[in-house]
């Protein structure tokens, strides 16, 4: 892949990650000065986001994830921060709940990830013993 396709590839994740933080402003019905004062960030800066003209480092996401009052990680995965993992209801639900903020949500699934990963590997270790 050369310098060019690297740079488009970029682009396009600056894009959706605009267009994304654009339509989620939208649905909440909350205008682009009302974000940004909410944020932390200029007017121009952010409008420069949603127009996908800068790229938004994770703490300037995590500020418009708190003004949109959505999860942080919803928003790193768009921007190809983090990985996306698949879907659970335990994750969805710790995700929107409004009443933890976001350090909680992240140890909470952590705790959770970590229960899941030790009970698939148990259930590896039963099912190779009675293979045996």
């Amino acid at each position: 892949m050369s310098s060019d396709d690297d740079k488009q590839g970029s682009d396009n994740s600056t894009h959706d990650i605009g267009g994304f933080i654009r339509a989620q402003r939208m649905a909440a019905q909350v205008s682009l000065r009302q974000l940004a004062e909410r944020a932390g960030v200029s007017n121009p800066y952010l409008s420069q986001i949603e127009r996908g003209l800068r790229k938004p480092s994770a703490d300037v996401l995590a500020q418009i994830a708190k003004g949109l009052r959505v999860s942080a990680e919803v928003l790193y995965v768009r921007a190809g921060i983090l990985e996306e993992r698949p879907a659970s209801p335990v994750r969805d639900a710790l995700l929107v709940d409004t009443t933890i903020n976001e350090r909680q949500k992240q140890m909470l699934l952590e705790i959770y990830d970590t229960f899941r990963n030790e009970n698939a590997a148990h259930a590896e270790a039963d099912a190779a013993a009675e293979t045996d």
